[in-house]
Parts: C-alpha cells; structure tokens; sequence
C-alpha cells in the first residue's frame, strides 16, 4: 500500500487523481497540499493547508514518507503575466520537486506537463518553453521513477467555466474534430485514470505523449 501526496487536487485533474486515490485500495494515505480547504472527509485524506508554495519548510514533515506524488499545479498561458507564469510552471515545480526528493528521496513522481513541452528551452512558445524547463529539473532531480504527461486538449468529463474563448469552442467542437483528428487531446477521465494508474504501477516509460495517453488502456 502506497502513500501519495498529491500538489493541485483542485483542479480538474488533480481532483479525479484524488478521488482515485481515496477509492483504491492500494492507495494508503493521502497528503493533499493545497491553498484553501476542499471541505472534503476522507478517513485516508490529510489535507495540508498551506500558502507558500516557494517555501515548505513550516509543513516539511508532510513530505516525508510518501511514496508517489501527483503533480498537477499548473495555469492557463495568458491567465497571467510572464513571470507570474514562469514562477508557477518552473519554480513552484523545482521547490516542490527537491522539498519531495530530500524528505523521501525514494518517491516516484507523476508530472502533469502538456503537449509541444520543449526540452530544449528554446521554443518561442512560452507554454512549451517553461513547461520544457520544468521537465529537464524533474529529470535532473533523479526520481526512482518520474512519469511526464504530455496531454493536447484536455476534453472536461464534467462540465465547468471554460476560463477563455478558446476553450469554449474546443469543448464544442472536440467530439466533431476528434474524429478527423484523434490525437486531439483526451478526456479529463481518461487522463487522470492513466497517471493513477501508470504511478501506482512498475511502468518504465518516462515521457506520456498525447497519443500514449489516449491509447492507455484504463
């Protein structure tokens, strides 16, 4: 039996994984660090209400001993300014990421990253850019086990508040494009169905491209 700690239970992805995890019988413990409480009760469920996410050393004792970690914090290029998205892509990542390693060094770790993601830093696309660089510290990080998922659209299995036009349209057309083209994107079930499932097993395959995702067999 695992203990998972989980970093953007929140949002859409992080809080299927979450109910996954509360649901599934390997699944010990989970820590969940979030900026505000969820209101949810979960006899496995610590929920860590903190909100510094540059700084965890007041609830560095909530790292240790955990097993696998979801990472799902992330933000919509465009919902704010350049650095405040550097900051969120990249340095939020890296604290997290070495807080987990020094307190449980043996911890696998499941990344939410998005499709174009560039492991060079040289993409003029500021998404794929820091998402890039977000990876190459996770693998510089040297986890026992790191799983990097690259989704394209992510379709909402639940209807919420599309946060631009862009994405209100997306949601629209996905079931009419995704059959003229399929590698689209995925479903938001499906994507989190697939981390649970690849953290919690012994798979070797490090980066999930959009179409590894879509073709995991859940």
């Amino acid at each position: 039996m695992k203990n998972v700690i989980i970093a953007g239970a929140s949002g859409m992805i992080g809080k299927l994984i979450l109910e996954w995890c509360l649901q599934d019988s390997r699944v010990q413990k989970v820590t969940s660090i979030v900026r505000r409480s969820s209101g949810i009760e979960h006899n496995k469920l610590i929920e860590v209400v903190h909100k510094d996410f540059m700084d965890y050393c007041a609830i560095e004792d909530s790292f240790k001993n955990q097993d696998l970690c979801f990472y799902c914090i992330g933000v919509y290029t465009g919902a704010v300014p350049t650095e405040e998205f550097k900051k969120i892509t990249v340095d939020y990542t890296r604290v997290f990421a070495e807080t987990l390693k020094s307190n449980s060094p043996g911890a696998g770790f499941c990344f939410l990253s998005g499709q174009g993601a560039d492991l060079n830093e040289k993409s003029k696309i500021l998404f794929a850019r820091e998402k890039g660089i977000a990876e190459n510290i996770l693998i510089d990080t040297k986890f026992d086990a790191l799983h990097i998922f690259r989704p394209g659209y992510i379709y909402p299995s639940v209807k919420r508040k599309e946060p631009n036009l862009m994405y209100r349209l997306l949601r629209i057309l996905y079931k009419s494009l995704s059959f003229v083209y399929p590698n689209i994107g995925t479903t938001s079930n499906h994507l989190a169905k697939t981390m649970f499932l690849v953290g919690l097993s012994n798979n070797k395959k490090m980066i999930f491209e959009n179409e590894d995702i879509r073709k995991f067999v859940c």
